[in-house]
């Protein structure tokens, strides 16, 4: 209660709260504006969408903008993918990238442009695709005129057009409202599809069951074990956000008059999943990847050999019956964590730096030993991390192929949450630092005025 007092008395994250939440109902409008000249069934769509499948994902990020097919369908989708693609590529793998990483603040800006440029060519092939999926599906059909051709080319643009102006809206949050913009968009429209999800629950096992049956009690404990599931998720997801790793460090410029807890306070914290949700969504990606192109070169998105890149059904291999699916995007999301981890934690750049500044670990010796350890820990620490993200990036998948046959929309999204803790867990650490650089303006002009 006292943060919230503290929060209502802080004019300044006063005003870039109602400022978030004005772009955040403003991104919600845009939610509910169909693509001009699109024609959909929504409960077909809906049904569709519920089951997991390669446009899922998709949806989920975009806060159910492909259930209603509106102007801002496409979300941060592609942004997310450039961005990615771009770091990776920067990784001493394209050297004119790895050049501009190196160049600071205007290096940053100039891969911020290329991966704007890049978002506009992957944008326009992930909308044709996802037009054409859908099409063929009997999912959505368009007022094509004499030129059919012209009717993709409108819609593409206005597709990508609202994904360009949801990126647009991300920056002025990031700017002047709260936390990061695009994380934001991403947040909002995760939350507000939680509500009709617990709606939906406590319709189809309480408001659906007849009074005074057996039947009733047995919805009502069912409904109470959901809400459990789903706190004990959302605890389990936070404790593994929250977990870090502490490697003491010591730096040989400080004096022998250093404190215990001075000593204490110096340390290299590696999270147990300092990767976030960049593996599940990069992994989703490539899982999503071949019913893209099959929807952009027109073929049936039905076939039975896409179910392989299917994580929500068995694929019958023979006498076999596995969820292949589900297997590849494991393997992918527990690769790319690793991979992911060791590029926000680079080892060998770090046992520079630490060379550098005359810091180095107690018991290692600086140089390639510091390397070898950090690494080590690096790996052992991320093994948990891969785990602990494939447990709740298949949970979704796992409940939809056992629990929730009947009822794919209740299954309970380990994505969606993953997203929605960290950005809460980062919202919480902004407003602390916003609060305590208040406190010190306050201390100082106390102290100006003595």
């Amino acid at each position: 209660m006292k943060k919230l007092g503290s929060i209502l008395k802080n004019k300044e994250i006063m005003n870039r709260i109602m400022f978030t939440i004005l772009i955040l109902f403003i991104f919600r409008i845009g939610c509910q504006i169909t693509v001009p000249g699109a024609t959909l069934e929504s409960e077909n769509l809906s049904t569709y969408l519920e089951s997991n499948n390669a446009l899922a994902l998709m949806n989920i990020l975009g806060g159910g903008t492909l259930q209603t097919f509106s102007i801002f369908a496409l979300g941060v989708s592609p942004y997310i993918t450039a961005q990615i693609i771009v770091q990776l590529l920067a990784t001493d793998v394209l050297p004119a990238l790895s050049e501009l990483k190196r160049q600071g603040q205007y290096g940053r800006k100039k891969m911020e442009l290329a991966t704007r440029y890049l978002t506009l060519m992957l944008g326009a092939v992930q909308a044709y695709g996802i037009i054409k999926t859908m099409e063929t599906s009997d999912l959505v059909s368009f007022s094509a005129g004499s030129t059919p051709w012209l009717t993709y080319v409108y819609v593409v643009v206005v597709m990508l057009a609202g994904s360009m102006t949801v990126m647009w809206l991300g920056d002025q949050i990031s700017v002047k409202g709260i936390g990061n913009g695009i994380s934001m968009i991403i947040f909002a429209g995760i939350v507000c599809s939680l509500p009709n999800q617990i709606s939906t629950a406590f319709q189809r096992w309480i408001i659906g069951a007849n009074p005074g049956d057996a039947q009733l009690i047995k919805g009502v404990f069912s409904f109470l074990l959901y809400i459990l599931s789903f706190l004990l998720i959302i605890s389990f997801v936070t404790f593994v956000e929250l977990s870090k790793r502490k490697i003491p460090v010591q730096h040989s410029g400080k004096g022998g008059g250093q404190t215990q807890s001075m000593a204490k306070a110096s340390f290299l914290p590696i999270k147990i999943n300092s990767a976030g949700v960049i593996p599940v969504i990069f992994a989703s990606s490539i899982m999503t990847a071949p019913s893209i192109i099959v929807g952009f070169l027109g073929s049936d998105t039905n076939a039975e050999w896409l179910n392989v890149f299917s994580s929500s059904k068995m694929t019958n291999m023979g006498s076999w019956s596995m969820p292949w699916g589900l297997i590849i995007y494991l393997a992918l999301t527990i690769m790319f964590t690793f991979f992911y981890a060791n590029l926000q934690i680079n080892p060998e750049q770090l046992a520079e730096n630490f060379q550098k500044n005359g810091s180095y670990i107690p018991g290692v010796r600086p140089g390639i030993e510091t390397e070898r350890y950090v690494r080590k820990v690096l790996n052992r620490v991320t093994f948990i991390g891969a785990m602990a993200l494939a447990i709740i990036a298949a949970l979704p998948s796992v409940l939809t192929l056992t629990v929730f046959k009947d009822y794919p929309s209740l299954a309970l999204g380990g994505t969606g949450l993953i997203i929605v803790v960290g950005v809460a867990l980062e919202l919480n650490t902004q407003i602390d630092g916003l609060l305590a650089g208040k406190s010190f303006d306050e201390v100082v002009a106390a102290g100006g005025r003595d």
